[in-house]
């Protein structure tokens, strides 16, 4: 058996067809253990962690970090047997500048990742090096052919491997892709004859913005431009090239131009939720229905809850009793928790509770599984685990998969509410806007009290006027007096 083994980059859960390397955990050169982390892949999901499915010595990377890698592409190829001497010299890594075609004997020397059938024993869930645990989702290539897109520069999509040598066997392989070992930074020669250093996920990103390399000063190792650096330049305001001279006009003529424009590639979470709300909104009727609350007695009732000696390590606020009042309100009306399959409407006896999450990657909504049988304790701390893993920008794409029901929190941006888009699959989604103190009639006169106002989207095939009414009639009850509506419901 071949000693030198190719991983592919696998299918990281629901069909995914593609990610962007984020960074090389490993080098050329490095030891790695089974399972230990080895490269940062961001999908439309998320950004993961990839374990390694052997133990070796990292023998040649194929993309540098900043290339997006289509599902069953190789990207690293691994030495299972560093000890029983170096690799032959038609195997070994070069730059992709002169690599040479690959012969026969290299590639009888690679072998292919197994299929998923053949994955081997330990791989999925055991703990990584440093104690991390694998996050993977989906493991192993793709059943259906990926779709490739054309490349740069008119280079062919395939290699032709160099003619066999006389009485060597014939290979039955497809040629494999070049290896590439990527190098710190890769030199360049500016308009004005210096020399500029810059990775090439760097040249790209300012070539997306529009950043001239050769006006920047490096920060990095050796004077070599990073993407903060490029990310500064692209944000400062643009300054003039040259004095004004006394013949300039007083007031230039404003410019329209590319010059005072900024492009932002479309990929990753922005890309994935743009699909989706575009998919929804053209494909389920939505109906939005309002609803302004007394929420004073909820706020007391949380203030109380607070001060109890059992609740004072723990992480309280409205959207805790927002997310009580929607599940009691599923089990009242089990129809809200369902899901349109074409000719048959399958409604769904557990909540996997999803929360809307503004992150640095963008908005995702990662769920809390059948949330309907935590207690209120065991949901606070849901809830505080959801939201400080999607700020850490760790939530895994299982853990945003196979919702069924969602709350957007609107009011932390200080808005009253709106009128939220279905996330695919789910037939409602509650937005909770600010709590206010404003003039309100209780009890026959007008009172300061604590206001906010709730904005109710379903999809109008599943559910009509007065089931949506009701339940949003039923959350509002439980935010206005807490204790009463669970003694009147449980």
């Amino acid at each position: 058996m071949s000693r030198i083994k190719e991983f592919n980059l696998p299918d990281l859960g629901e069909g995914l067809t593609e990610g962007e390397i984020l960074a090389w955990l490993v080098k050329v050169g490095d030891v790695i253990e089974l399972n230990q982390p080895i490269v940062e892949v961001e999908t439309a999901k998320a950004a993961v962690e990839i374990p390694a499915k052997w133990a070796g010595q990292v023998h040649a990377i194929f993309h540098p970090e900043g290339s997006t890698v289509e599902v069953g592409t190789p990207i690293i190829a691994i030495d299972t047997d560093p000890g029983a001497g170096p690799v032959e010299a038609s195997t070994t890594a070069a730059p992709a500048s002169d690599l040479p075609t690959p012969s026969a004997a290299s590639l009888a020397a690679v072998e292919v990742a197994p299929t998923e059938g053949m994955v081997e024993p330990g791989l999925i869930g055991g703990v990584a090096p440093g104690g991390r645990t694998a996050v993977l989702v989906g493991y192993g290539p793709r059943t259906t052919a990926a779709k490739r897109r054309p490349r740069k520069g008119g280079v062919p999509a395939q290699a032709t491997a160099a003619p066999v040598q006389a009485g060597a066997a014939p290979v039955q392989a497809a040629p494999v892709p070049a290896p590439v070992v990527p190098a710190p930074a890769a030199p360049s020669v500016d308009g004005g004859g210096g020399l500029v250093l810059a990775k090439p996920p760097v040249r790209k990103l300012a070539k997306d913005l529009g950043v001239d390399l050769a006006a920047l000063t490096g920060s990095g190792p050796q004077g070599s431009i990073t993407r903060e650096d490029v990310q500064r330049a692209a944000d400062a305001p643009a300054t003039a090239a040259e004095p004004l001279t006394a013949a300039a006009p007083a007031t230039a003529a404003a410019s329209f131009g590319a010059d005072r424009e900024r492009r932002i590639p479309v990929k990753g979470v922005r890309k994935l939720t743009a699909e989706n709300m575009s998919r929804s909104a053209f494909t389920a009727p939505h109906v939005t229905e309002f609803l302004t609350v007394d929420v004073t007695r909820a706020m007391k009732a949380l203030d109380r809850l607070r001060g109890r000696r059992e609740w004072r390590d723990v992480r309280i606020s409205p959207l805790l009793l927002v997310a009580k009042a929607v599940l009691l309100a599923v089990k009242r009306h089990p129809m809200v928790n369902s899901t349109w399959a074409g000719d048959e409407i399958v409604v769904k006896e557990y909540v996997n509770l999803g929360i809307a999450a503004a992150t640095e990657r963008g908005l995702i909504v990662p769920n809390i599984k059948d949330a309907g049988r935590l207690s209120l304790r065991e949901l606070a701390d849901a809830l505080t685990d959801l939201v400080q893993t999607a700020k850490a920008g760790r939530t895994s794409p299982a853990d945003m998969s196979a919702g069924t029901l969602t709350i957007t929190n609107v009011g932390v941006f200080g808005v009253d509410t709106g009128t939220p888009i279905l996330p695919p699959g789910e037939s409602a989604i509650l937005a909770f806007g600010a709590v206010r103190e404003q003039p309100w009639v209780h009890k026959g006169k007008v009172r300061p009290r604590q206001v906010t106002t709730l904005g109710l989207s379903f999809d109008h095939r599943i559910i009509d006027g007065e089931l949506g009414s009701k339940f949003l009639r039923d959350v509002g009850d439980f935010l206005t007096d807490p204790e009463a509506a669970l003694l009147a419901w449980t």
